[in-house]
């Protein structure tokens, strides 16, 4: 029989319920712990961090307010740096790159629900697809990326954008919905794609 949570994992449609739920409260809990550390207290935000995401790669960093649904699902590469106030809906898995930065209000947001089926919207189904974020990648300040969505190595998002769809290697992308504007360099070579 097909538990929500096993429907969740594999991409498919599902509706929330009891174990789903004492996940995320698990999550959240951690986060009470992590967001309520003092200033001085890194070795207790590294540990919470380390007990509540999937994988912390060595020197990444995550600012307070920090906000996500299971914490499991995130894998945050080494040297990542996530500022202030970002939201990380990780219903699918979110893979942030070595050397990421996310601006101060990043939301990556993996959760959907249905468009055209207006009894299914109701009944509260949703879908969760999975977020890439390549390395050395930058987001500006409070940039959104949608649910199914992979951000290319050494490409940066301008501030405000809302990205819904996939953004290649290399290039500037800006705007709602973000659009390339400009191919950057190839890291080594000063070349232009």
């Amino acid at each position: 029989m097909d538990t929500r949570p096993e429907r969740l994992a594999r991409g498919e449609w599902y509706l929330d319920g009891p174990e789903l739920q004492a996940r995320r409260r698990g999550c959240w809990r951690l986060l009470d712990t992590f967001n309520a550390a003092t200033a001085d207290e890194d070795e207790v935000r590294r540990e919470t961090l380390l007990a509540m995401l999937g994988s912390v790669g060595e020197g990444a960093v995550v600012v307070p307010r920090f906000q996500c649904t299971y914490g499991t699902n995130i894998q945050l590469g080494e040297n990542a740096f996530v500022n202030a106030n970002a939201f990380l809906m990780d219903d699918a898995p979110i893979t942030i790159g070595a050397n990421v930065r996310l601006g101060p209000g990043a939301q990556l947001m993996t959760a959907l629900h249905p468009v055209e089926d207006h009894a299914r919207r109701r009944d509260g189904w949703e879908q969760a697809l999975p977020i890439t974020i390549g390395e050395n990648t930058w987001l500006g300040a409070s940039v959104t990326v949608g649910a199914g969505v992979t951000i290319g190595r050494n490409s940066v998002i301008g501030a405000g954008s809302v990205v819904l769809r996939d953004i290649p290697d290399h290039v500037v992308a800006v705007g709602t919905p973000a659009t390339v504007i400009r191919r950057l360099p190839v890291e080594g070579d000063g070349r232009l794609l």
